[in-house]
């Protein structure tokens, strides 16, 4: 790609990143689309309206001026944490420009070439641009020691930052463990392979005498978990008509303002999906229906809570500290017995996967691995196996109602020249679905953890597929048979792959953050789809509010997505050191937007106080060995007899991994206990911390009224007897 071509690409990631802004602070004066661009603030009731008489731009100062503090209050520990990593990747960058930029551009610009056969160029061909990489410089050439210089600079600079980094983040998780506000998951542990009780004893009385005896001045109670498959299903259908209930009374009120006074009852079918059977009205139906399920739920619950129990329970202490402690002590001589661990919130306990035993956990955990780096490693396979079954003639073979449609010469253009990408879009879709079951079914307790597991295996999958794919994609099948014969040629072939690139990933940097950001900023899909919903599906105000209300930031695929960014950045820093303001760009244009997001859109799911720092960190760790490598490998091909003074790199990226794993990463695991120690505002209510752990499905009032009939009122602070710890999520 030329110079020409460059800007007019970057140009017009500009102007769709304007366009895409404007269209933002038009869009969002509007009062109709506040539920859109202020969920937040609007769902915690602190947004008054005032956005139609402000400055469309305003939102740029309330980002640049907020405070950590009110990210956190809006957002989450875990949302200030990604913030860290995002500042942490803009300071790293920006101190590599400052000195790589003024140095090794002059070097590189100002070497004289003879022979153009001496260097490796973008895609085969020389463009100024060339001019001002690493591939300009002869073999051999003295002007290397300046990009070598470069190599050290990039590393200490990267050791610095992460540093800090975790050094902030730790504060921050201590700063919100600490918090004299009480939270249910620091009075309990997870218990889980609990030993068969004995005869005559049930689960629950054997776990209560288990902790009771260890610690008898502080246990409260337990919980133990049950097999809700029944009742969750009997619960789910409860719902389902609640919320039918509500629409069919919303229509029919609806319909007494634009028709008669006295308005017309909706109906519906009582048969498959709505569409046979007979009919009837649908209020008076979904009312009978819930009085019915209701009474079938109760039921239910009382056999779930008597006759579904497992061998995992939730133990809660009166005291945070004593909590810590037994989520770090070994309570059983066996590591298949009595395994005790953090609590994770309630509301993102994943509850099947309590009851699996450890060495299922382990046999599941290397079985998961194993489809993995399968798919990582062979995710072309499938795709070329579903587009063999969806080219135009093998269609008209599976589904021959299809024909009469398929020979139309516009819909037959239009399929042969999409289909395929259609199919890969829908691929890549799935993919981040497909790792979250894949995480989930390795057992993990929560959702949290579940999110870092899918993170981890998504950030592999891409590094492989998008960033060394298209990096030595075009060379390597022609260059197996070398590798076969000669594995240490990998690098070689790495390096010498990258500078061929170079231009590629300039302008993926910069389409990645002009149009990314611009659409996360205009969020016009969410729009689109919102007023689609509302006009034409919702009519109860819970509809309405379901249809607006977003998730949160989606780590498991936001943060493998920056990683390939820093990735790219990384590794191109001193080959082509014009790509640092674009990743400079894209980093600090990424702060500023989420930053908007964060305060006013996205509403988290749940919490789980920066857990996720040591995932990034390792994987920033990875990135930065993987630049190092390579660039020992480019050195080479440069015939540069000074590289073997890249090699201590690696070894001190490890060894500084090794530190701040030692040093730091402890804490993120467990809470420490003079963290926990931490006086608190009141004697936390333990029945409201122990009722938060009650599961929805398992919840009544009148087994609530049974549950609680011996709990000692004020707050009681002792251990409660007879059956309560039967009540099971």
């Amino acid at each position: 790609m030329d110079l020409s071509s460059f800007l007019t690409s970057l140009g017009t990631s500009f102007l769709i990143f304007v366009v895409l802004m404007f269209l933002f602070a038009w869009l969002s004066r509007k009062p109709g689309n506040a539920v859109v661009y202020y969920p937040n603030r609007i769902s915690r009731d602190s947004w008054e309206g005032g956005s139609r008489t402000r400055n469309p731009f305003a939102w740029i100062k309330e980002a640049l001026y907020s405070t950590e503090q009110e990210v956190i209050s809006m957002s989450g520990v875990d949302t200030a944490v990604y913030f860290v990593f995002l500042s942490t990747v803009l300071g790293i960058l920006v101190f590599s420009s400052i000195v790589l930029l003024p140095i090794l551009l002059p070097v590189a610009a100002t070497e004289e070439v003879t022979k153009l056969t001496n260097i490796t160029v973008s895609n085969g061909t020389y463009s100024d641009l060339d001019k001002l990489s690493m591939g300009h410089l002869k073999e051999m050439s003295s002007r290397l020691w300046a990009f070598l210089f470069g190599v050290y600079w990039v590393s200490f600079v990267t050791y610095f930052f992460l540093w800090k980094a975790c050094k902030h983040a730790s504060h921050l998780r201590a700063t919100a463990l600490m918090s004299p506000q009480a939270k249910p998951e620091q009075f309990a542990v997870l218990v889980r392979d609990i030993p068969n009780a004995p005869e005559g004893q049930t689960i629950g009385e054997q776990v209560d005498s288990y902790f009771k005896t260890l610690y008898p001045d502080t246990f409260y109670r337990s919980l133990v978990v049950t097999d809700n498959k029944e009742v969750n299903k009997i619960w789910e259908e409860l719902e389902g008509c609640k919320k039918k209930l509500a629409r069919a009374e919303a229509v029919y009120a609806l319909s007494k303002k634009t028709g008669n006074s006295e308005g017309t009852k909706p109906t519906n079918k009582t048969g498959f999906l709505g569409l046979c059977g007979e009919k009837v009205d649908s209020i008076e139906y979904y009312t009978e229906k819930i009085n019915e399920l209701t009474t079938k739920l109760e039921a239910e619950q009382e056999i779930t809570l008597k006759d579904k129990q497992q061998n995992a329970a939730l133990v809660f202490f009166t005291s945070r500290v004593t909590a810590a402690a037994a989520a770090q002590t070994l309570h059983a001589q066996l590591a298949d017995t009595w395994t005790v661990t953090d609590a994770p919130e309630p509301r993102q306990l994943l509850w099947r996967n309590l009851k699996i035993k450890f060495f299922q956990r382990q046999v599941r955990q290397y079985v998961v691995y194993i489809i993995v780096a399968l798919t990582v490693l062979f995710f072309m396979l499938p795709i070329a196996f579903i587009s063999a079954f969806t080219t135009l003639d093998n269609l008209k073979k599976l589904l021959p109602f299809l024909n009469p449609i398929l020979k139309q010469e516009a819909i037959r253009t239009v399929l042969e020249a999409y289909l395929p990408q259609i199919v890969l879009i829908l691929f890549l879709a799935f993919l981040p679905k497909f790792l979250l079951f894949l995480s989930k079914a390795e057992g993990i307790p929560s959702q949290s953890h579940a999110v870092r597991a899918t993170s981890g295996k998504y950030f592999y999958f891409i590094i492989f597929n998008v960033f060394l794919g298209v990096t030595v994609g075009g060379t390597l099948f022609s260059t197996l048979k070398t590798i076969k014969k000669d594995p240490n040629s990998l690098v070689d072939l790495l390096a010498t792959s990258l500078p061929a690139n170079s231009t590629y990933f300039l302008t993926f940097v910069a389409l990645k953050f002009f149009v990314g950001y611009g659409l996360e900023l205009s969020r016009l899909v969410p729009l689109i789809i919102f007023h689609i919903k509302r006009k034409y599906f919702c009519k109860s105000e819970d509809e309405v509010k379901a249809a607006w209300l977003p998730r949160g930031l989606g780590y498991g695929t936001r943060v493998p997505g920056d990683m390939l960014m820093i990735t790219i950045v990384l590794c191109y820093s001193v080959i082509a050191p014009l790509i640092l303001p674009f990743g400079v760009l894209y980093f600090g244009l990424g702060w500023l937007v989420l930053r908007n997001q964060a305060l006013k859109v996205y509403i988290p799911s749940y919490e789980s106080y920066g857990r996720m720092w040591p995932h990034i960190q390792v994987r920033l760790i990875a990135s930065l060995i993987l630049y190092q490598v390579t660039m020992f490998g480019y050195f080479g091909v440069k015939k540069f007899y000074y590289a073997p003074f890249l090699l201590p790199l690696p070894v001190v990226s490890l060894l500084f991994s090794f530190i701040c794993s030692k040093k730091f990463f402890h804490f993120f695991q467990h809470t420490a206990l003079e963290v926990a120690a931490h006086e608190l505002k009141e004697i936390p209510n333990m029945e409201q911390v122990y009722r938060a752990f009650i599961p929805p499905s398992l919840s009544s009032k009148k087994l609530d009224d049974d549950l609680f009939e011996d709990a000692a009122p004020d707050g009681m602070v002792g251990p409660i007897s007879g059956e309560s710890h039967d009540l099971l999520p």
